[in-house]
């Protein structure tokens, strides 16, 4: 794309629905996964990301690139999405759902399952703001400066929850 072409942001702003489409296709699977990650339940992870994307489209017009970068502000809507489930959810759902696919033997499934349990329950035991930065950086895969917008924080600020949190999921996952 040259320098002069509108990008699917400001396209989809405009009322273009194929770049809206696009900016869909772009960023669905990245949100998903951050959305799953916090919630551990696949349907419900699907409702929370096609609302993610009802309210992208809803509020285009109101978006400008200035401080947030597009795919931070789809994080910071994400992010809201599911702090208000977990605000009308008394309980934090389990791990429901593991890989789908027929060609995993059960005995795989079953030993997913419990890694994932596992790695699951060591980031709840870590600083909750630790355990935001390392599912934002290693989930959603953002970089430190996205994750730093999403969370209002400095970079550095988020470097150093990083380095901690990194730490103490390791100390919890040699328990």
């Amino acid at each position: 794309m040259t320098a002069n072409q509108p990008t699917s942001e400001t396209q989809a702003q405009s009322g273009n629905l194929p770049a809206a489409g696009e900016l869909y296709l772009q960023h669905h699977e990245h949100i998903f996964r951050f959305i799953w990650s916090r919630v551990y339940d696949g349907p419900l992870a699907e409702d929370l990301t096609g609302e993610v994307f009802t309210r992208m489209v809803a509020n285009l017009p109101n978006y400008r690139d200035r401080s947030l970068p597009f795919r931070a502000w789809l994080y910071q809507i994400a992010r809201n999405l599911i702090i208000d489930h977990h605000r009308k959810e008394s309980s934090v759902q389990g791990l429901k759902e593991v890989a789908q696919s027929d060609t995993v033997s059960p005995e795989e499934k079953a030993e997913t399952a419990l890694t994932l349990e596992r790695v699951r329950r060591a980031l709840e035991r870590i600083d909750p703001a630790q355990q935001e930065v390392v599912e934002l950086r290693f989930l959603a895969e953002l970089s430190l400066e996205e994750v730093a917008t999403v969370m209002d924080k400095s970079v550095a600020a988020v470097k150093a929850l990083q380095h901690r949190g990194l730490a103490s999921l390791k100390a919890h996952l040699k328990d």
